[in-house]
């Protein structure tokens, strides 16, 4: 019993891990291009890549890490909360204005290519489906911390997926109207007019995601916190400021590094959805719920649980498989057609 607890910790830890780190190069990567974006509107023949725009977004990100905890953030939040009402207003609106400019004729929504690259494109984009899920994940992690934790974790889940519903997911919709299959991964990247709103989504976009960036970066400083209490003294914690400000920067640089590298932004949102949200959102509470045994009286009832729960773990492991193997090969695909560094 304890073992396998001991290695359930292990495995839901280590895709925490991997759904932050993976969340934070695609937040790299999108914070760039919206920032290069409003540069080109400004300086069209600009000389600066996508790359200055990535290291500069990681600069900032190396400031905010110096304050001590996520409630010295609650200023960064609000201003991400209201930006993020804002990103979706706006950009819904500008997509269904340019997906009314376009010759509707000419739009299409089958998949293109094989049918080798159409199985591995819904593979890729399982993952994808199960990165949007994220958003609501730290929520429900952070209100268990206050008691009553089942009613504060059902508030903080229900407002999380409320507004993934009501932003994200309608943006997804009206971007697939507008664009059909040739919508950009990234949809501010497939407006065209009007200029203006173009550009005021872009900095709704970067203030929204450098708020996200800091909420999925503070678990791995946890952690490391958490191992130096346990390996060394009190003094050689995040806590101390230059133990922080050094192990930040090594975080920052690491993690803009791969962002300026590899800028596919669909490959990571992919590969993070695959192997870091879908476990966590799915396959570790099924298991979490077998595991506490509270299972109705009623035998029919308490049998239909059991196999609906396996049922979830089961298929929800084949998605994250599949999507994990769709977007491992999509960033072969984009490294082979595309130079390391390369300004997207």
């Amino acid at each position: 019993m304890g073992r396998s607890t001991s290695h359930t910790g292990f495995l839901q830890r280590a895709s925490l891990q991997v759904a932050s780190l993976g969340n934070n190069i695609a937040i790299q990567i999108a914070a760039g291009s919206s920032l290069k974006a409003v540069y080109k509107h400004y300086h069209e023949d600009g000389a600066l890549t996508l790359q200055h725009f990535i290291i500069f977004f990681g600069a900032f990100e190396l400031f905010l890490s110096q304050l001590p905890d996520i409630h010295s953030l609650r200023w960064v939040n609000g201003l991400c909360t209201l930006s993020t009402i804002g990103f979706a207003g706006t950009t819904i609106g500008v997509t269904i204005y340019n997906g009314k400019k376009i010759d509707r004729e000419s739009v299409s929504y089958s998949l293109q290519g094989s049918s080798s690259a159409k199985r591995f494109a819904a593979f890729n984009t399982l993952g994808a489906i199960a990165f949007s899920f994220g958003d609501a994940m730290l929520p429900e992690i952070q209100n268990t911390v206050r008691e009553p934790s089942v009613k504060n974790m059902y508030k903080g889940v229900s407002a999380a997926y409320s507004v993934i519903v009501l932003t994200y997911w309608q943006l997804a919709f009206s971007g697939y109207w507008a664009f059909g299959s040739e919508v950009q991964p990234y949809i501010v990247a497939s407006l065209t007019v009007p200029k203006w709103t173009i550009v005021m989504a872009n900095i709704f976009a970067v203030i929204q995601i450098s708020g996200c960036y800091q909420i999925y970066c503070r678990p791995t400083y946890a952690y490391f916190e958490e191992r130096m209490l346990t390996n060394r003294t009190s003094g050689s914690t995040l806590r101390n400021p230059l133990v922080r400000l050094i192990f930040t920067s090594i975080y920052i640089v690491l993690i803009p590094l791969v962002a300026a590298a590899m800028p596919f932004f669909v490959d990571f949102v992919s590969i993070c959805g695959a192997i870091g949200f879908t476990p966590l959102d799915f396959v570790f509470p099924a298991l979490a719920f077998l595991k506490a045994g509270k299972m109705p009286k009623n035998r029919k009832l308490r049998f239909s649980m059991l196999l609906l729960n396996i049922a979830i773990a089961a298929w929800f492991s084949v998605v994250a498989v599949l999507g994990c193997v769709g977007a491992i090969r999509f960033v072969v695909e984009d490294v082979k057609a595309y130079k390391f560094f390369h300004d997207m």
